[in-house]
């Protein structure tokens, strides 16, 4: 990765005893990778252009063969429901933990039952006659017998120095994703599929490693990058944990470009597609990954646990906000996603609907994937095919130029990478997003992701409030990019430790936006709470727009851990307050001793042309383990005195609603999921239960008239009424998914 990348927000650490900056570390890191260079290999802060296929495909099929699917599966099955689905790209298995065609490349595992057949060359054969798309798939996390005596330093090693055998397939071994078998041997077979299919595109599952290895490369790589010996230790203030984390991800970079290297030197128009990224949790640089990748798929294939359906459209929007107008895909599964893995298993029609609609309404374009070339239930067929047949009547609608949500979601990865989990009773690191997630949800909000390390002018032009989640890892740099974008008339909402430590995890004294939140930390946190309070200020601060709504409403419940702060400049009278935690046992003493505070819990201000909102403590992290219906809307309250402008788009009925708003070039779109259903946080839905009559108000953009208006699943058109800038349209009913589409003259 350049140096520059790194210098934007990592400052100095100590590294085995010196003051090194950890841009220093990323280069040391790289250059010790020893990577051979491919012939033709591009410049170290070179991007290579997209190749040029990367924005056709809108349906993507993915079959996932397993070894003994070569004496059995049907190809022609296969070629008759690509062209009934209508896909127009396909990722088709070709080697690493088994190989499918003739490989040449010493200890490449062959299929046991391959014989003398190419089966991926008869695969691709019959995918370009459809005129699809075909990129090969490797999987290199797993190996033989034959590999681990030949070449032992291959082989993933344990903290006591153990090689890894496989988990799940105890006659394999796991490999070190960072060493010679992936840098050396994956990059042979890569340059034979290259050469022998010329595919658009190389897709590489598990491709990351398998957990920390320990093996020689490793630890020799990792002290002459570094100084230190690999940590033992999870604590990301850990000198050693916290420049490992920087120097694994060298480590793969180093290793995404020297295969997109080898690839593009045999085909200029191909490219190799690494699976992994996501959001604030990601072990990789979604920034980097942003600039590098020309696609990228988001393998998040289905609910699993306590998830709601909205979380493939997350997904999406997390992409989004670091790739920008590159295309993204979302690969749902037609099985089970639980721990115990069914892999062979059928998702009810339903549940792969909502899923799969819910990616799509924010920008994902579908990518079914099926494990095993043999059909052992064929219930999946027909729910994949119906809804890839509306995708592919509803296509021009669907290619999107740009969302119009005026609402950003902050991200932070640095903040998940190097602050501790435990601080403020921080559970999970996305806990806070995730409450403002289903808030935003409930409240028919449409909005996007920001990257914490994209609040540039430029990125930021889009979007009217921001809002910072617990972003407790914040620069100084972004801190002040954060009081410019206040300063231009933008609205701020931050909750508890926002601002709080420094890109590297480093603790400040005080707030890095103290002058922006006009409160200071005192240095004493509280929690977790019981029994705690807010008194609702309806006389000190009457008819105030945060409370909205719970008018009738004395007191409701606070949260689980609050930060004790005071304000640097003078406020008006707050809305909420706090009453202090009191016994809840015996039920006897169970009664306030302090009843009334002035003790403020919310501080509201003006700032130039701007708006801030500070809660210090944590509602969205209490909004998303107890959703109470009150931090929720205390929470839309907030946006909508932040935010101070009319919404986008208001849609009027009842119901739970994934709202999002999109333009493309000759129209514009609003898709309505429709998740109310009793299974909402608990899938798989059962049945899909219809909502009855919305009404829909959408603002054209700037200069634009609109022609007529269509309901793209109920294939109707409706009564255009249009007043200015704003057009209604009525929408009788939903059952999964409604898209209404406002055509420009």
């Amino acid at each position: 990765m350049p140096e520059s990348t790194r210098r934007e927000f990592l400052k100095t650490t100590a590294v085995a005893g010196a003051a090194v900056t950890l841009g220093e570390l990323s280069l040391r890191s790289a250059l010790a990778a020893d990577v051979p260079a491919a012939a033709g290999a591009v410049t170290p802060g070179e991007i290579p252009a997209s190749p040029s296929w990367v924005d056709k495909p809108m349906r993507w099929a993915q079959l996932t063969l397993v070894e003994d699917d070569p004496g059995k599966f049907d190809l022609q099955f296969w070629f008759d429901y690509f062209a009934r689905t209508h896909s127009d790209a396909v990722c088709l298995s070709g080697g690493g933990c088994v190989a499918y065609y003739p490989t040449k490349v010493p200890f490449h595992h062959r299929s046991a039952w391959l014989g003398d057949r190419d089966v991926l060359g008869e695969l691709i054969a019959g995918c370009r006659k459809l005129g699809m798309v075909v990129i090969v798939r490797t999987d290199p996390h797993a190996t033989y017998d034959d590999v681990q005596a030949a070449h032992p330093d291959w082989i993933a090693v344990t903290a006591d120095g153990k090689p890894r055998r496989h988990w799940a397939s105890p006659e394999m071994w796991v490999t070190c994703g960072l060493g010679p078998y992936n840098f050396d041997f994956m990059t042979d077979v890569k340059r034979e599929l290259a050469t022998l299919y010329r595919p658009d595109g190389i897709f590489i599952n598990r491709w990351d490693g398998s957990g920390m290895c320990y093996c020689e490369h490793c630890r020799a790589n990792f002290k002459t990058a570094t100084g230190f010996e690999l940590p033992r230790t999870n604590n990301v203030q850990d000198p050693a944990r916290h420049a490992y984390i920087l120097w694994r991800q060298q480590r793969l970079f180093a290793l995404w470009r020297h295969w997109d290297d080898a690839v593009r030197a045999i085909n200029p128009d191909s490219c190799v597609i690494p699976n992994g990224g996501g959001g604030a949790t990601s072990s990789l640089d979604m920034k980097y990954i942003g600039e590098l990748a020309p696609t990228l798929i988001a393998d998040y294939q289905a609910r699993r646990g306590l998830m709601p359906p909205w979380a493939n459209g997350k997904r999406g929007k997390e992409f989004r906000a670091t790739m920008g107008r590159k295309p993204i895909v979302g690969i749902f599964s037609v099985g089970l996603e639980e721990p115990y893995r069914w892999k062979d298993s059928v998702q009810n029609g339903e549940e792969i609907r909502l899923w799969a609609i819910d990616g799509v309404a924010n920008g994902l374009r579908p990518w079914f994937t099926k494990f095993a070339g043999t059909i052992n239930d064929p219930r999946w067929l027909k729910p994949v095919e119906d809804l890839y047949k509306w995708c592919h009547g509803a296509e021009r609608y669907l290619r999107n130029e740009r969302p119009l949500a005026r609402v950003g979601l902050v991200l932070s990865q640095q903040s998940a990478w190097f602050v501790p989990a435990e601080r403020g009773g921080r559970s999970d690191p996305e806990d806070a997003a995730l409450g403002w997630y289903q808030a935003l949800i409930e409240a028919r909000v449409p909005f996007e992701m920001v990257h914490d390390r994209l609040l540039d002018a430029e990125h930021l032009a889009a979007f009217k409030t921001l809002i910072l989640p617990d972003i407790t890892a914040l620069s100084d740099a972004q801190c002040t990019q954060l009081r410019e974008f206040v300063a231009r008339g933008g609205g701020l909402i931050a909750t508890t430790g926002t601002s709080l430590h420094d890109e590297n995890g480093v603790k400040r004294k005080d707030f890095g936006l103290a002058d922006l939140f006009g409160v200071s930390f005192t240095g004493k946190t509280e929690g977790p709470m019981h029994n705690a309070y807010l008194r609702l200020e309806h006389e000190a601060a009457p008819n105030h727009p945060l409370l909205a709504g719970l008018e009738d409403a004395p007191r409701i419940i606070h949260g689980i851990w609050r930060l004790e702060v005071t304000a640097k400049e003078k406020f008006p009278p707050p809305p909420l307050t706090l009453i202090p935690s009191y016994p809840d046992l015996p039920m006897e003493k169970v009664y306030a001793r302090v009843p009334k505070t002035d003790i403020a819990q919310v501080f509201l201000r003006e700032s130039g042309a701007g708006r801030v909102v500070y809660f210090p403590w944590d509602i969205d992290r209490t909004f998303w383990e107890i959703l109470d219906v009150d931090h929720g809307q205390l929470l839309r309250n907030a946006l909508a005195w932040a935010t101070n402008e009319p919404a986008p788009v208001t849609v009027a009925g009842i119901g739970v609603l994934d709202v999002t708003v999109w333009e493309q070039k000759k129209s514009l779109t609003v898709h309505l999921v429709n998740l109310t259903n009793p299974m909402m946080m608990k899938g798989p839905i059962r049945e899909l239960i219809p909502v009855g009559e919305q009404k829909v108000r959408v603002r054209l953009p700037d200069g634009k008239k609109a022609r007529g208006v269509r309901l793209l699943v109920a294939d109707a058109a409706v009564p255009l009424r249009q007043t200015g800038e704003w057009v209604e349209a009525t929408v009788p009913s939903i059952l999964a998914h409604e898209v209404v589409a406002v055509d420009y003259v």
